[in-house]
């Protein structure tokens, strides 16, 4: 069994250098858990203006001139924090530009995504293979979203011995969908645009690509490894899922327990643990004033951080707010996203001033006041393939109600009368992404939160669970180990 292991981790994004979403977070701790496992795992990203700006040390590994990019280079940094070694793909045409990483500052997107991330792909692929220029051997290449998912098919056309590939959807919702002429713009053989390809609905599909070409797959949960092999969230891609289950595994995302750790969070103004929680109290209390929230201690807090959207479920959060106002509760809102929703939120505000707060927009400290301030926290995704918040709840004493779908599923044990006896307890979660579910899960919450004895037992359960970036590192790890031990390069 080998354990020194080198992984190639190509990705499209990573914090905090270039943060679109999750992926980025995902990017920048399962590197650094891996390489404290003893694993040598670099990244690969592109050189957007932003991250050669954060890394003027950079410099140059290997120059190349490639097929419809042109020449490119490859430069050598570390991220700032972690040590985690880049490799970042200098090329100014394609990256050096204003906007984000997709999109340009009118939110549209880039309209030579393709070409763009058909060269972040096609760089995955060659440092993976025997004509790699790098002496640095990959012995697996690790995939992330569609972004990266043409680098398995550069593989299997490419003719030499390669790593075997690793493909993780983080989201099956973006798929990577082109015209199909760009098949033949982007160096692939006419052969691959098919069915049993990456041909898809007369598209060519970046996620397809992946999915059917890689060694092995995964997704960021066991619930939505499950989930999208059907048609109500397989986008499309359930059919080609369920062909492929055998080699598709779900592993939980983990959190960055130092960032999210009320015992030392700088954010808070006063510090707590699952042993000494009066500060707790305290946040709430100056939480409530922050906000121009009542300063009523006992009024039970209500938290959502969310983008404002259906997927997210804040539709429902509307739908159910005033039964939970007339119950004595309050809300505190932070996020953005759908502008409908976004004015409905700021109405609810306008119509119970005192009792509900809405701050539309992010911000970082804020999030960390809420999730220590709030008694209980709210997220009732439609669909959720891990989410972060419900396990940043739980770190904090904060209780989750959540919708039971994706990593939500698998990351809150509901409070039922067993799971309250044998200690494993930590939120409350709901079948159908209905009002009434909802409101009826939040109700349970607010039966058991005027139980002292009872809420003080579930808010230590889940500050004692183990989110860290170290066990889902382990679980990719031993991954790892069996592709190595069942796929031989392929020639």
């Amino acid at each position: 069994m080998k354990t020194k292991m080198n992984i190639l981790f190509a990705t499209s994004e990573i914090y905090p250098l270039a943060k679109t979403g999750g992926l980025a977070d995902v990017s920048a701790a399962l590197p650094a858990a891996l390489r404290k496992l003893g694993l040598d795992a670099r990244v690969l990203l592109p050189g957007y203006t932003q991250v050669l700006a954060a890394l003027p040390e950079a410099r140059p590994l290997v120059s190349l001139t490639l097929p419809t990019h042109g020449a490119v280079r490859l430069l050598s940094a570390t991220m700032p924090d972690s040590g985690v070694p880049l490799i970042i793909i200098e090329h100014a045409g394609y990256f050096e530009r204003s906007g984000s990483p997709y999109q340009d500052g009118s939110g549209q997107d880039w309209p030579d995504n393709y070409l763009r991330f058909g060269l972040l792909s096609q760089l995955a692929a060659l440092l993976a293979s025997a004509t790699s220029p790098l002496a640095w051997h990959v012995d697996i290449l690790h995939c992330n979203d569609w972004q990266t998912g043409l680098a398995p098919a550069y593989l299997h056309f490419s003719g030499t011995a390669a790593a075997p590939t690793l493909m993780t959807v983080h989201n099956l919702a973006y798929q990577g969908i082109f015209a199909a002429d760009t098949c033949a713009l982007l160096g692939l053989p006419p052969e691959s645009f098919s069915m049993q390809g990456v041909e898809y609905y007369g598209n060519l599909s970046f996620l397809k690509a992946g999915l059917f070409y890689a060694d092995q797959l995964t997704t960021v949960s066991p619930t939505y490894a499950e989930e999208i092999q059907h048609e109500t969230l397989g986008f499309g891609m359930h059919g080609l899922l369920q062909s492929r289950h055998d080699a598709l595994t779900g592993i939980v995302n983990g959190i960055d327990t130092d960032a999210w750790n009320p015992a030392s969070d700088p954010h808070l103004p006063r510090h707590y643990s699952a042993a000494r929680m009066t500060g707790k109290a305290v946040i709430k209390q100056l939480l409530q004033q922050e906000l121009g929230l009542n300063p009523l201690a006992d009024a039970p807090l209500f938290g959502v951080i969310s983008r404002i959207t259906p997927q997210k479920g804040q539709d429902l959060v509307l739908a159910i707010a005033p039964q939970l106002i007339q119950s004595g509760a309050q809300l505190a809102i932070l996020g953005s996203g759908d502008s409908v929703l976004e004015l409905a939120l700021r109405r609810l505000a306008s119509t119970y001033p005192g009792k509900v707060s809405v701050v539309i927009g992010y911000d970082e400290g804020l999030a960390h006041r809420i999730e220590a301030g709030a008694d209980i926290f709210l997220m009732p995704s439609r669909f959720e393939p891990c989410g972060l918040n419900q396990m940043y709840s739980q770190r904090y004493g904060t209780l989750p109600v959540v919708h039971r779908t994706g990593g939500l599923a698998d990351t809150v044990v509901d409070a039922t009368d067993t799971t309250l006896a044998d200690g494993s307890a930590s939120g409350f979660a709901f079948d159908s992404a209905t009002p009434g579910a909802f409101l009826t899960a939040t109700q349970r919450a607010l039966a058991l939160y005027v139980n002292p004895v009872q809420w003080k037992k579930l808010r230590k359960n889940g500050m004692q669970r183990d989110f860290s970036w170290e066990s889902s590192a382990r679980q990719y790890q031993a991954l790892y180990q069996s592709i190595l031990a069942t796929d031989a390069p392929v020639a």
